[in-house]
């Protein structure tokens, strides 16, 4: 069956007190509506529609044509998003509706909404859950034989319909020809004066096809979020899933609770993370990997074997069995290969290091060639901008650079060369040469005895 979905992300977000629109707002370090997106994506042959409306301009900026839009002009309810989004769909037999600010919502709860919809001949199903407390959410209202009968919105319902339990989640599962057909005839004679998709149940039921409920047994996938408040309570529960999917994986997380992943990330087997980790974006990381406490890893790539103690690791490329840090610093577009060290205070940027090389403290590189078994001394500075233009450093296999060595690019130092501590180096230096380039040591006896 071909299914096509829309999620409604046109509200205001008013509780959230921001300029942004709600579905914007991250949990780690991806948007709200980037979670229902990816739950859905697998059961849809075509691009999530997405029905904007408040600050609809922020979420196509973000999102560009990751997604089909389309624009509600006035909050006139949820039928009218609905109906905003209609025309973007082709030949999808049917239509999921999904709340864009309802995060936890999981592929697998929609897979089995899915099997149900299909195998009991459904020509519309809703998501439900038992909530405990259910203020804000419309009810699930069913017969004497337990069928659904129809759903009240909470500002609608009456004191005995407030004690109902089972609660609508907001998604839902529709034959697309019967919804769009059932949209036109919505009127919004109700309390809120808009129109309600939830009336399309009712309708559908009405004229004699089945309409069922799927009831979640876990109450949090339908869970929205309104205010910060639900945002942090979200970020908790969401975190403790993926942090669970890493463990029972074969991974050591060392203390859970502050231990940020998000959900794109990759982790091999035997990898232990130490506290106050956060490891973000699309980052792979290998087998046997050691990341220790306050590091932050963000869109890259860790070879097997790697330790990495209390650094910052961005947009980069590392080989098997490298060590970096304490306290290095690698900034965007860096490529490592195996069994590189990167020591503590050392920055690098836009600089690709060879096989065995070692930087090991207290230095900078960047836009620079490292060839392989290079040792680079304490306080090197690769010299890179001129106040207008970056230039590149090429430092070949098996040099030898000494301590505090200024490299003013562009430069070339060659294969086994030797620079002497404290030079500034501004002439390219040939193969295995010894550069000096310092001023001449000048002692005067005995000069602190005429003060």
């Amino acid at each position: 069956m071909k299914i096509g979905a829309i999620i409604l992300a046109a509200g205001k977000g008013t509780r959230m007190k921001s300029k942004y629109p709600k579905v914007l707002h991250k949990i780690l370090n991806k948007p709200i509506l980037g979670y229902v997106t990816d739950a859905v994506k697998e059961l849809t042959e075509i691009k999530p529609i997405i029905v904007i409306g408040h600050g609809g301009e922020y979420i196509k900026e973000f999102f560009e044509d990751t997604y089909v839009y389309r624009t509600q002009e006035q909050q006139l309810g949820t039928g009218d998003a609905v109906k905003a989004g209609m025309d973007a769909l082709k030949d999808e037999e049917a239509v999921m509706i999904l709340c864009g600010d309802a995060p936890m919502i999981t592929t697998e709860i929609l897979e089995k909404m899915t099997d149900q919809y299909i195998n009991s001949g459904a020509k519309a199903l809703v998501l439900s859950a038992v909530l405990e407390e259910g203020k804000g959410y419309g009810r699930i209202i069913r017969n004497s034989n337990s069928d659904f009968e129809k759903i009240t919105e909470e500002k609608d319902t009456s004191e005995e319909e407030k004690l109902i339990k089972e609660v609508n989640s907001g998604t839902y599962i529709f034959d697309k020809k019967l919804l769009e057909e059932a949209l036109f005839g919505l009127t919004n004679q109700n309390s809120q004066g808009e129109y309600y998709l939830t009336d399309v149940l009712e309708i559908l039921k009405k004229q004699g096809h089945v309409v069922g409920v799927y009831k979640s047994a876990d109450d949090k996938v339908i869970l929205g979020i309104n205010n910060r408040v639900q945002l942090e309570e979200a970020t908790k529960i969401i975190k403790r899933r993926i942090n669970e999917k890493h463990m029972m994986a074969g991974v050591t997380l060392e203390d859970s609770a502050s231990i940020y992943i998000s959900s794109e990330v990759i982790i091999g087997e035997d990898v232990v993370i130490g506290p106050n980790v956060s490891i973000t974006g699309k980052t792979i990381i290998g087998e046997d990997v050691a990341i220790g406490p306050n590091s932050i890893i963000k869109d890259s790539i860790i070879g097997s074997g790697t330790t990495i103690l209390s650094s910052i690791i961005l947009n980069s490329k590392l080989g098997s069995n490298c060590n970096i840090g304490p306290f290095a610093y690698l900034r965007p577009d860096n490529i490592l290969s195996d069994k590189v060290k990167v020591g503590d205070f050392v920055e690098l940027k836009k600089t690709q290091v060879g096989y065995g090389s070692k930087i090991p403290h207290h230095s900078y590189i960047g836009d620079s060639i490292v060839g392989e078994k290079v040792n680079i001394g304490a306080g090197t500075i690769t010299c890179n901008y001129d106040g207008e233009h970056k230039y590149q450093t090429i430092i070949e296999d098996g040099a030898f650079i000494g301590s505090n060595t200024n490299l003013v690019a562009p430069v070339n130092v060659g294969k086994e060369a030797y620079i002497g501590a404290g030079s500034t180096i501004t002439k390219d230096v040939p193969n295995r040469a010894l550069a000096i380039a310092r001023g001449k040591q000048v002692i005067k006896e005995n000069w602190n005895s005429k003060k």
